[in-house]
This record gives structure tokens, sequence and C-alpha cells, in this order.
């Protein structure tokens, strides 16, 4: 068992995961690249123990006071809050909070339910499950350096990881706490959370605290040591060929450095930015979606709402508008972080895009055109080598302590990749077709 399971007992680990070991639910994408035999509950993650044990592997304990290795300490200072600084205290109450399904309503859901340590802290699906066996809208993006992003969640309605790791608890859709007072009067009896947030932060159990705490613990997940990361380093030998190859592309006629620059000054590989590149056009009627949802923000304008329709409703294909209400933001998302990239798929907001391949392609036509489409997304006539290669290239971006997983999923995803490529098109990414003509085609074939 780790330091943290001996310290708080194993009657509170298995309060924490007594909910998810009672039945186990396999998932074909979630499960397709890992391990067979680690033990799963209800919606699939795997148990809080085992996620406990694995985490003390890759990352044990160190002093939270400093920063991490490779990072200046001037520089990472910059992302702790003065109100939040890292603590042995603050980290190990946060640790167990984000592992404990109490918080949720029904008992079943806990913030490594979606964020889960043997899926690169998401759930490897395409949207996420909540509550009750509800599904949201949204991918959820991996808990994995978030620290480094300037904003949270795809649409950016968050500023840090505080104030972030608070959302969720209080949807209706993910862990369905009706109010904060429902969700502290969860803990609050529990000797050890009494104890703890006091050791923590010197007062009694609140709701601001609890996020702090969360937010503290996964200020402590940096995994930025990948072979790229040793490349750049001047390492020529810790990427292969291929990859080289594919690392020109990236900042060459891929285009790729446009959005996710990569360097060692930004290991994350984002601008932190927001972009319409098309990924649901195709069957969103975003005009339509964006004057129900001014209709819906003025009647109701409060965060918790805000939160809701984003994570429950078809207005989440929104993007950054429902934040900032500006057209131009429409069906805007923030660039993710490619970091850690070959274990944390499916891909986009919604997950839709199954495969590095898949992405790659996607990009190659042009995106999918539509209004509010970013100007700097247009075909880039790429050859399936050249693919090939900035997929390799991708697969360097994984933290070295996750290199089982990553070859894992490399073969998984090349292996779906070789049955189908459902968003490739060689005519439009070669400008032999163009948008307009297959609009046109389209509606010449719905009149027949």
């Amino acid at each position: 068992m780790s330091q943290w399971m001996s310290r708080f007992g194993k009657p509170a680990i298995r309060a924490l995961g007594g909910a998810l070991i009672a039945g186990t639910l396999l998932w074909s994408l979630a499960t397709a690249g890992q391990a067979a035999d680690i033990p799963r509950g209800k919606h699939g993650d795997a148990t809080a123990e085992y996620q406990l044990e694995r985490l003390q592997k890759l990352a044990p304990y160190s002093d939270f006071t400093k920063s991490p290795t490779g990072f200046d300490p001037v520089v990472w200072a910059a992302f702790v809050p003065e109100d939040n600084k890292l603590t042995p205290e603050r980290v190990e109450l946060g640790r167990k909070l984000y592992f404990d399904t109490r918080l949720s309503r029904d008992g079943t859901v806990s913030c490594a339910t979606c964020h889960d340590v043997t899926r690169g802290f998401t759930d490897q699906r395409p949207v996420s499950e909540g509550i009750g066996g509800q599904l949201g809208k949204r991918n959820a993006p991996t808990t994995l350096n978030a620290a480094l992003l300037q904003t949270q969640f795809w649409d950016g309605r968050s500023p840090d990881l505080d104030h972030q790791a608070r959302q969720p608890i209080l949807n209706p859709v993910e862990m369905g706490m009706p109010d904060e007072a429902a969700a502290l009067k969860a803990i609050r009896d529990i000797p050890e959370y009494q104890v703890s947030f006091k050791k923590a932060y010197g007062r009694e159990l609140n709701y601001e605290d609890l996020g702090r705490a969360i937010g503290a613990f996964e200020r402590t997940l940096i995994f930025v040591d990948s072979p790229f990361r040793k490349f750049l380093d001047g390492d020529s030998a810790a990427i292969s060929p291929q990859a080289r190859a594919g690392f020109e592309l990236f900042n060459g006629k891929g285009r790729c450095m446009t959005c996710h620059p990569m360097n060692p000054s930004n290991p994350l590989g984002t601008d932190n930015r927001f972009h319409n590149i098309g990924v649901s056009a195709r069957h969103q009627d975003f005009e339509g979606l964006a004057k129900k949802a001014l209709k819906a923000m003025a009647e109701d304008a409060s965060e918790q709402k805000l939160d809701e329709l984003a994570v429950g409703t078809d207005l989440s294909e929104l993007g950054r508008f429902m934040v900032s209400r500006n057209r131009a933001d429409i069906g805007s998302f923030r660039t993710p972080q490619i970091l850690n990239i070959g274990i944390t798929g499916p891909y986009m907001h919604d997950g839709s895009l199954a495969t590095l391949w898949d992405v790659i392609d996607h990009y190659n036509k042009g995106g999918e055109a539509n209004p509010f489409l970013d100007g700097g997304i247009e075909p880039l006539a790429l050859t399936e080598e050249e693919i090939d290669q900035l997929v390799a290239f991708l697969f360097t971006l994984t933290d070295v302590r996750f290199a089982e997983e990553n070859q894992r999923e490399f073969e998984r995803q090349q292996a779906a990749a070789k049955k189908q490529r459902p968003v490739r098109n060689d005519e439009l990414a070669k400008r032999k077709t163009l948008p307009f003509e297959q609009r046109v085609a389209g509606a010449k074939n719905k009149d027949k």
C-alpha cells in the first residue's frame, strides 16, 4: 500500500471505492489499449485503491514546496495561487477528495472517474459518464499538466484549477450534488476530513477550500519528461527518424505549430487560444444554437447555469461563445495541450475523432467548412507517408513513465486506422474538390 493509504487507513479506501468495486463495465474504446486485468467499477474506471497504487508508482512523494524538476522556480510560482501554496497537508487532502465518490449524489462518481490514473488521467471515452449513467456532451480533458494551462475547460470558462474543481460536483450530469451545502454535508462528519481541513487551511470545512485542495493535488500531476523533450535537450537518438521527419512537417507543411507551438519554453504545445476548426459543423446549426444560448443566458446568467448548458445540452457545441458571447467565438474551443496526446484520446471537444490518424485527416482536408471556421484552417495536401510521420512524432510527446501504455495505444490506433479512416478525404486535401463544390453537389443530390 502507498504512504497515502497507510496514513488514512484501509477503511477510508474501502469507503472511497466501495461503490466502484460492486460491478465492472468494460468499455471497448476505453480498454482496447489497456491491460485487461485492471479491476474496474460501475463507470469503467479503475478502482480507487488500484489508481492510488498506480499513482504512487508514477509519482512518488516529493517536496511539494519546490518547483518540479526542470522548471524555473520563478516560472512555476506563477502557476500557484498566493492563497493556495503547496504543502504536504493540502496535497494529501486534495488527493483524498479527488478519489472520493461520496462527493457525488449517488456515491459512484469522483474526479478520478473521468480522470483515471490508468487512462492518462482522462476516461478515454468520447464523452464522460456521470451519475445515473448520464452522458455529457464533452470529452474529458486530462488533468496531467492542467496546472500549466491559462484557462480550464474546453471553453475556458474557469480561470484556474481551484475554481474548476468545484464545478463538476454541482453539475447535474456529472456528480449531481444539488448545492455546496449538500456536498459539504456528505463529508462534514468524517473525522479524517475534519482534521485534514484544519491542518491544511487552518479552518473548518468550506467549499472554497475543498476546491483549493483538489487544485493543490492536481498541481502535482506534472508529466513532461517525454522522448521529444530529451530530443530538444540534445539527445538526437531519443526519437526515431520517422518522428524527426514528423517534427519537420509539424513546423512546416503541416502548419501544426501555428496553434500547437512545441519548444522548451512551451512544453504543452498549446497557444491557449480558442479556434473553430469545424469539428461538429457538419451536424450543427450554429446560428440557431447561438440564438437559443443568448435566450437561455438572458434568463439565467449564473456560473452554475453556464456549466449545466455547456456539459448537458447541445449548446455545448458553441464553445467559447457561451463564455464571451462574441459572434467570432461561435464553435471555438481551447487549443488542447498535445503533451501525452498518445494516451489521452479520443480527440476533440466531443471525442469524435478516435485516432491521431483521424485528427491529421481532419486537418489535412481543411477541417469542416462553416461560416466561423478559423482562417488558418486550410487543406494541407499531406501524403500518406507524411501523415504516418506526423503521428509518429505525436506519440513521442508522451511522458516516459507511460511508455508501456503509449506503445499499446499506438498499436491499437494503428490497427484501427488500417481498417477505416472515416474523415479522410483526399479530394479536399489536394484541392481537387473545393468545399463549396461539395455543398452544391450535395444540394443537387438532395433535390434529386
